[in-house]
């Protein structure tokens, strides 16, 4: 009998200590937060931005505006800043398009990024200035004039975008900034920035520089170094980081290129991120790519070259996280994956 005490005797102190085991876990132990669905919301729990380029055109097809106001929670305009688009004449601005993007982007509480000064979608009064004078004019006219217009509204600014060439060495691209103002034009043009919008981020932005061990990867980071101990006011790097799996893929050196740019002392953007292809190559590039910038905590966010495949910049290559009925692509569930 006595037997039958004790043994009855431990299970009731075993179900107890359980009992009160139970409770202390539940107290202590924090229950795993719900897993975000969307990719803005995965990179807000990270501190990060998710966002896409984005074209004025587009916002009132109801599937590409319901995909941007869900998913992401940064917009670039991506034809709408282009300077022959704002500035076709001297002195003569058209922010038509541009105000449509920032006023969708602003009512839905999106951050706006924007760019100024780069190579390309020059208009021809500008390329035919015939001196330095009126070139650096035009310059600083045009930073001041966009920079003001969307003071407080657009946050982040790619102040000077691909100024080196992919020839060998990574010269300076001959553009007619670099013709008429020399090596100097991008210190001149980030402090025309600073001036403009002092609470504004400002960065130079370039594609090819996601390898820090290649000739134009290292320029840039030579560039950036050399601007920081100077004191001019840049606050970040933007790569571009456009990947093709079969032909172009992501470097091994990804990661190290953003920690070595970081270590410099500013923030890193991915900023027109996408990758030709589909299927597995293409989703564990995009899961590399954010997994990399995860792993940096001065890398604070990362932007899609556009929305679904059709309106990409390159349709054909299949290179977003949407196909063109905007489905979610294998791509798009590696990302929020990875994500967390």
């Amino acid at each position: 009998m006595m037997s039958g005490v004790v043994c009855s005797s431990r299970r009731v102190l075993a179900v107890a200590v359980a009992g009160v085991l139970g409770l202390v876990l539940a107290v202590v132990l924090p229950v795993p937060a719900e897993a975000a669905t969307t990719l803005g919301a995965g990179a807000a729990r990270t501190g990060r931005f998710f966002g896409a380029a984005v074209q004025a055109r587009f916002l009132g097809e109801a599937p590409y505006a319901t995909v941007l106001n869900r998913e992401f929670t940064s917009v670039t305009p991506e034809v709408e800043l282009r300077w022959s688009t704002v500035e076709p004449q001297r002195n003569l601005f058209n922010f038509y398009s541009a105000d449509q993007v920032a006023f969708h982007a602003r009512s839905r509480g999106i951050r706006l990024r924007g760019h100024l000064v780069g190579p390309s979608w020059l208009p021809g009064w500008l390329t035919s200035l015939p001196n330095a004078a009126n070139t650096r004019v035009a310059m600083i006219n045009h930073i001041n004039v966009m920079m003001t217009r969307y003071r407080g509204v657009f946050g982040t600014w790619d102040v000077v975008s691909e100024a080196f060439a992919d020839t060998p060495g990574a010269p300076r691209r001959p553009t007619v900034f670099q013709q008429w103002l020399g090596d100097g034009y991008i210190e001149e043009a980030f402090r025309a920035a600073r001036a403009a919008d002092p609470a504004a981020k400002l960065c130079y932005n370039d594609y090819g520089i996601e390898d820090v061990d290649k000739p134009k990867g290292r320029a840039v980071l030579t560039l950036v170094r050399d601007l920081k101990a100077r004191g001019v006011p840049i606050d970040c790097v933007g790569l571009e980081s456009r990947f093709d799996p079969r032909s172009a893929p992501l470097p091994a050196s990804y990661l190290r290129t953003l920690e070595e740019f970081a270590a410099l002392g500013v923030d890193v953007e991915i900023t027109q991120l996408d990758v030709a292809g589909g299927g597995t190559p293409q989703a564990d590039t995009y899961r590399a790519v954010v997994v990399a910038c995860l792993a940096v905590p001065r890398c604070t966010g990362i932007t899609v070259w556009g929305i679904p495949d059709h309106y990409s910049s390159h349709p054909l290559d299949t290179p977003l996280l949407f196909d063109r009925n905007y489905a979610k692509k294998p791509a798009y569930d590696a990302v929020l994956i990875a994500l967390g």
